[in-house]
C-alpha cells in the first residue's frame, strides 16, 4: 500500500515536471547570407520556451550609454559574429567596421501591467527583466525585434511582429500597428505603437548619404558602447569585454576611448551634468540623421555630441525648410528660454508634421523634453 502512494507520488511529481515546459537550449545562430525569412527563429539569435527569452550560442547582449527613446519601450540588443569572419574594427567615430555575416538584434518589450494582454507598464532603463542571458516572459510582452545583417551587397533591415502567443515572430516587411494601453502613475494612455517598414529601417540607418554604402548600425559606436554592461559572469566595460572575446580589434583601452555620459531619465541636474546629458540624449535620438553626412544635413542643424556650442548647434539659429515644425518661434535654440526655442516644440510634438525625430515614437518623451529645457534655459546669452 505504502509502495504503491509513493509509486503515485512520484508519478504526480514527474507529471507537474512535464507540464512545466523546460527552457529552450540556446539555439545555434546563422548567417542567412540571401532572402527575407519569414520567421525571426530562422535566425537562431533567439529561442523562446518555458516562459523565457533565450539568446543564441556566442550572441552577446549589450546596451548604449543613453538609448534611443521609443515610446517608453525596453530594449534587449545583441550581436553575433559567426566564428570564421574576424572581429569588427574599432572606430573611434563612426559605427564600428563589422564584417560580412554580422547579425544585429534589437528586442522591444514592455513590462507587462494588470489589465490584459494589452496593458504594459512604463518603466525606467531597459534590461530590467533580463538576466543570465535570459528574458523573463512571464513578466514582459514583446513587441518587435529588428534584425540587421551585413551581407556581401551591404546591411539589410528586417522588421519581425511577435504573436500573441509571444512563441514566434514574423517578418513584417510593411511594418504594422499594434494597440497597447500605456499604465503609469498618471493613468492609463492608448499607445499606438508603431513598427517600421523595411524602406524605414534602412532610412534611418543610411546615416552616411555621401559614401554610398546605405544602412550601416547606429548605435554600436565606441561613445555609446564605452559604459558597463552586467553580464551573466560579472559587471565589465563593453569596448574592454567586446576586445576580450575577439569581437572587436584596434580598439583603445576604454579609458582611452571617446565616452558618452549614460542618462536614463534622472532629473533635475545641473553644469556639466546637465550639459553632458542634453548632449548626449540628442547625440543618440537624432544625429543619426542631424550631421554633415546624415539625411538631414541640409538643414544646418548638427547635433553629434561633439558639435562646438554655435549657429550649427541651433544657437539663434534660423530654421530651413521647417513649415509648421517652427510653432511661430524663430530660433531652434534660444538661450535661455526653452519656451521661444524651436528644438524642444518639436521634441515636446507629437504631430506627424512637427515632431521631431519623425519616426519611432507616438508619445513624447517627458523627461527627454523636460532635460533639453533645462539644458536651453541653462545657456546665457540670448538672440539679440
Amino acid at each position: 500500500m505504502i509502495r504503491s502512494l509513493l509509486a503515485c507520488l512520484c508519478l504526480g511529481a514527474l507529471l507537474c515536471a512535464c507540464a512545466q515546459e523546460a527552457p529552450p537550449a540556446p539555439p545555434s545562430p546563422a548567417y542567412l547570407p540571401d532572402g527575407r525569412p519569414e520567421t525571426l527563429s530562422s535566425w537562431g539569435q533567439l529561442a523562446v520556451g518555458g516562459g523565457e527569452l533565450v539568446l543564441g550560442e556566442a550572441v552577446t547582449p549589450y546596451h548604449l550609454a543613453t538609448s534611443l527613446f521609443t515610446d517608453y519601450a525596453q530594449k534587449l540588443r545583441t550581436v553575433w559574429i559567426p566564428a570564421d569572419a574576424g572581429p569588427a574594427g574599432y572606430d573611434p567615430e563612426g559605427a564600428f567596421d563589422f564584417p560580412v555575416g554580422t547579425v544585429i538584434t534589437k528586442t522591444f518589450y514592455y513590462p507587462r501591467a494588470q489589465g490584459g494582454f494589452d496593458h504594459v507598464a512604463l518603466a525606467g532603463a531597459g534590461m530590467a527583466h533580463y538576466a543570465d542571458r535570459r528574458l523573463d516572459l512571464t513578466q514582459v510582452r514583446l513587441i518587435e525585434t529588428r534584425v540587421l545583417v551585413h551581407r556581401e551587397t551591404g546591411w539589410v533591415a528586417l522588421p519581425y511582429i511577435w504573436n500573441d502567443a509571444q512563441t514566434e515572430a514574423t517578418l513584417a516587411r510593411a511594418g504594422g500597428f499594434i494597440d497597447l494601453v500605456l499604465v503609469s502613475e498618471a493613468g492609463d494612455q492608448a499607445l499606438g505603437y508603431a513598427v517600421p517598414n523595411v524602406n524605414q529601417c534602412a532610412g534611418c540607418h543610411e546615416t552616411d548619404t555621401m559614401d554610398g554604402v546605405g544602412a550601416r548600425p547606429i548605435g554600436p559606436r565606441a561613445r555609446h558602447m564605452n559604459t558597463d554592461f552586467e553580464y551573466f559572469d560579472g559587471v565589465a566595460n563593453q569596448i574592454d569585454h567586446w576586445s576580450e572575446l575577439g569581437l572587436l580589434t584596434g580598439s583603445p583601452a576604454s579609458d582611452d576611448a571617446p565616452r558618452n555620459v549614460a542618462w536614463h531619465g534622472e532629473l533635475p541636474l545641473t553644469g556639466e551634468a546637465l550639459d553632458h546629458a542634453a548632449r548626449a540624449y540628442l547625440d543618440i535620438n537624432c544625429s543619426h540623421c542631424h550631421s554633415r553626412t546624415g539625411p538631414a544635413d541640409t538643414s544646418g542643424l548638427y547635433l553629434e555630441a561633439d558639435e562646438p556650442v554655435g549657429p550649427h548647434l541651433g544657437v539663434c539659429k534660423l530654421p530651413i525648410a521647417a513649415g509648421r515644425g517652427t510653432g511661430n518661434h524663430r530660433y531652434d535654440i534660444v538661450p535661455g528660454s526653452a519656451e521661444d526655442s524651436i528644438l524642444t516644440h518639436r521634441l515636446a510634438s507629437v504631430q506627424s508634421d512637427v515632431m521631431m525625430p519623425e519616426l519611432g515614437r507616438a508619445l513624447s518623451h517627458e523627461e527627454g523634453v523636460a532635460l533639453i529645457a533645462a539644458w536651453i534655459d541653462a545657456m546665457s546669452g540670448g538672440c539679440g
